[in-house]
């Protein structure tokens, strides 16, 4: 770790009119000194880094000339949004990024007035700047919608939705495409930006209108074929012909580290009496930090690190895989056993630990960008014609595919397998990435299997079961982290649907646990036993369908029995609850209780703190029990209620 730089005229801006004190000349140094306060702090939190040395100069021009929070500045994803909360009134806090109690990695309405809209989702910055701007037209009230979009966020068919009504916004919407990828230009240099400030300039706009003015006189003929060659002849030229097609005044490709071109650019941009206008800026991720511009991932996500080798602090090395490549070593054997195995995900081979499986089988892995809904229906179509995808998608992300679970795989009731990494709490993340509504959400379907995974044995068999059921569509849901440092079995077995199975015997509670709470379960059988009280735990591998055999015997033979999941409400527990119901077991007098996740959203902060939050440790069993059982003799004796 490293002292803080040191930053005179940042320590000068506290808000974006601060910015707008200064001179042009002058940016050049508070971008520097931007970018070297972003690396300080993040070097301490850990987070997002590349994505926000990326767009510092974009960061600063925009707030230099958009008058900031009137008008709306709307970051897509969120990931780059640091350099923008420094310059907005929290710099005395972005050390505390990501932890307990401190800022969100991502923009928040709750947390400033300069955050207008809370992202972490891509894609959905233009349908909201859309909203903003036609708002504020309607209403006669002043004030632009800028929003920030880059190139892989492009992919998504939501934002192209958007563009396609952007119409409504008129003049009032601005869209700046941060191409960090160089996926739509070459790099560019002062050429391109003297191109960019030229069309974005009433020098250009005012013969350019007096132009479109002349051609809706002509004859119609005539007319067509005037405006194709104005916009096909500068389309050739800047790149931007699709945008227009969309109905944008496509200004770019122009430097996006340029400060003061970018912010004679914007100023044109915001002055014009033109409608949406889209703005294509080039950068860099990880600009300006050597260790970020070498990597390959350009530093997206971070943990703590030193910022002069760039050398992360990994931590305790050596230790039980992460689930995620438990998952990809399963799908490779899987994979070199069945040759119609394939794998898909949408914009995270890395994150799901399909890079891997791409490295040996190029031919049958697919990254189809952010784009899940396509991802969910190729895969289906792909499963029609006989073959096993493996659809390896964040269970959050996998809630924007939902109307495509619904009618492509389950309604045609296709062999679609669906691998739903970050399952549950996911710590410094929040509420935006965890996986807290997949149980919920797939168990409401009819012709779908729902499995969670205890632990990496359990995930191992899991993948294997997926592969070979081909009577209609199964998932398996396992957590971010790593396993429990179990011995992974020789060959994998091929798991009985709907069957769960008994890690210990007992007499008057039964545990019923669904995933990785199972260690919990297991200490709070030991705390029991303490207390003179027998547990049964049974792992039910299962939410959908349910072991209803091995439900029944645990409900009726026990005095208490408690379920456990790491899910919101709706889920496993519910559908045991459900059966109970039917079966009369309710009115036995069943003491039947459910620990799942809250009701509410959980912020971020270390994964032990979200789970005694939540209700979901083995002292939160414990307690549920002797309550159920009214022995209050063992709450004092124990000081579990203490």
């Amino acid at each position: 770790m490293s002292d803080r730089p040191q930053t005179p005229l940042l320590d000068t801006v506290q808000y974006p009119e601060d910015i707008r004190k200064l001179e042009k000349d002058q940016l050049p140094q508070l971008c520097e000194e931007l970018r070297r306060e972003v690396i300080s702090a993040v070097s301490v939190t850990g987070g997002h880094l590349g994505a926000g040395l990326g767009v510092v100069e974009l960061t600063v021009a925009i707030h230099y000339v958009f008058d900031t929070p009137t008008d709306r500045l709307i970051w897509d994803v969120g990931h780059q949004c640091y350099p923008h909360k420094i310059v907005t009134g929290r710099r005395d806090r972005i050390r505390t990024l990501r932890q307990g109690g401190g800022l969100s990695g991502f923009t928040k309405r709750s947390e400033s007035e300069y955050d207008p809209f809370g992202a972490a989702h891509s894609s959905t910055s233009i349908s909201a700047a859309v909203g903003f701007a036609t708002a504020n037209r309607l209403a006669n009230r002043p004030g632009h919608a800028i929003a920030v979009i880059g190139d892989g966020a492009m992919t998504a068919g939501m934002a192209y939705e958007a563009m396609n009504n952007a119409e409504a916004a008129g003049n009032r919407l601005v869209v700046i495409l941060n191409d960090n990828d160089m996926s739509i230009a070459p790099p560019v240099g002062s050429l391109r930006n003297s191109l960019a400030r030229l069309v974005s300039s009433n020098k250009y706009l005012t013969p350019r209108r007096l132009a479109q003015k002349l051609a809706r006189v002509m004859p119609r003929p005539l007319h067509r074929t005037a405006r194709r060659v104005e916009e096909y002849a500068r389309g050739l030229v800047t790149g931007g012909t699709l945008f227009e097609e969309l109905g944008f005044y496509y200004v770019g490709p122009v430097d996006g580290h340029d400060v003061i071109s970018l912010v004679e650019i914007l100023e044109n941009v915001r002055d014009a009496d033109e409608g949406p206008m889209l703005v294509h800026a080039v950068t860099q991720k990880g600009k300006g930090y050597a260790p970020a511009e070498s990597s390959a991932d350009k530093y997206h996500g971070v943990v703590k690190f030193d910022v002069v080798s760039g050398q992360q602090d990994k931590g305790p090395t050596g230790g039980p895989p992460s689930y995620t490549a438990v998952f990809a070593d399963a799908l490779l054997h899987e994979a070199q056993r069945d040759d119609k195995v394939v794998a898909i995900t949408a914009a995270m081979p890395s994150g799901t630990g399909l890079d891997k499986f791409q490295k040996a089988f190029p031919d049958r892995t697919f990254d189809v960008g952010i784009a899940e809904q396509h991802a969910v229906t190729f895969a289906a179509g792909m499963a029609a014609q006989g073959y096993r995808p493996f659809c390896a998608i964040y269970s959050t992300f996998l809630q924007r595919a939902y109307d495509q679970v619904v009618h492509d795989v389950a309604i045609q009731n296709l062999p679609v397998r669906f691998a739903m990494d970050r399952a549950g709490l996911v710590g410094a993340d929040g509420a935006t990435h965890a996986g807290s509504f997949d149980l919920a959400y797939l168990g409401t379907l009819p012709n779908f299997v729902v499995m969670a995974a205890a632990d990496e044995v359990e995930l191992t068999h899991m993948v294997h079961t997926m592969a070979m059921h081909d009577s209609g569509p199964i998932a398996v849901r396992y957590p971010r982290g790593n396993g429990r440092g179990l011995v992974m079995p020789a060959e994998p077995q091929r798991l009985e649907i709907g069957k769960g199975r008994i890690v210990r015997e007992g007499r008057q509670v039964a545990i019923l646990s669904l995933g990785t709470r199972l260690e919990e379960a297991e200490k709070a059988a030991d705390q029991l036993a303490t207390m003179g009280l027998s547990a049964t735990i049974a792992d039910m591998r299962f939410a959908k369908p349910i072991d209803t055999d091995l439900v029944r015997r645990l409900l009726t033979t026990h005095e208490v029995a408690v379920t456990i999941e790491e899910a919101a409400i709706g889920g496993f527990g519910a559908h045991v609850l459900t059966f109970a119901s039917d079966e009369g077991l309710i009115d036995a007098g069943l003491k039947l209780r459910t620990l799942r996740l809250p009701d509410r959203y959980q912020d971020q902060d270390k994964p032990e703190k979200q789970y005694e939050e939540a209700g979901l440790t083995a002292k939160d069993i414990v307690e549920t029990v002797l309550k159920a059982l009214r022995r209050n003799d063992l709450h004092a004796e124990h000081g579990v209620l203490a």
